[in-house]
């Protein structure tokens, strides 16, 4: 598909489907679990324990959701306690490039936009 296309694409939909991919890899814990899982299968609590700051009913939603949206696969041994073991789906891997891509872009631009929002701030307060 020509960049012309992609770009009808989007238009053509409103960007409805652009908007519920980013809302779902733009939460909070998406990006963090996916990068966590980059080449390893790790069960929950390990998981849990390389991200800091989750809950356990949060990283069971997000694992449910990357579950159910094809980026992570779930798998249940039956063995006595039971254990679950969790990686990325290859469609799952293809997503660590582009979050790398946009993880630079943040540091390289936070600066400026931190400048930015500074100077924003202060006209604002200047003009009430």
């Amino acid at each position: 598909m020509s960049q012309s296309e992609k770009t009808c694409l989007i238009r053509g939909d409103a960007g409805r489907t652009v908007r519920a991919i980013l809302d779902r890899i733009g939460n909070r814990w998406t990006l963090v679990i996916v990068a966590t899982l980059h080449g390893r299968r790790l069960r929950f609590g390990e998981l849990r324990e390389h991200i800091p700051g989750i809950s356990q009913r949060m990283l069971s939603l997000s694992l449910r959701h990357l579950e159910r949206d094809g980026l992570v696969s779930r798998t249940a041994h039956a063995e006595v306690p039971p254990r679950v073991e969790y990686e990325l789906t290859p469609m799952g891997q293809t997503l660590i490039a582009p979050a790398i891509t946009l993880a630079e872009w943040a540091v390289e631009h936070n600066p400026g936009i931190e400048r930015s929002q500074t100077a924003y701030d202060s006209r604002e307060e200047s003009d009430r």
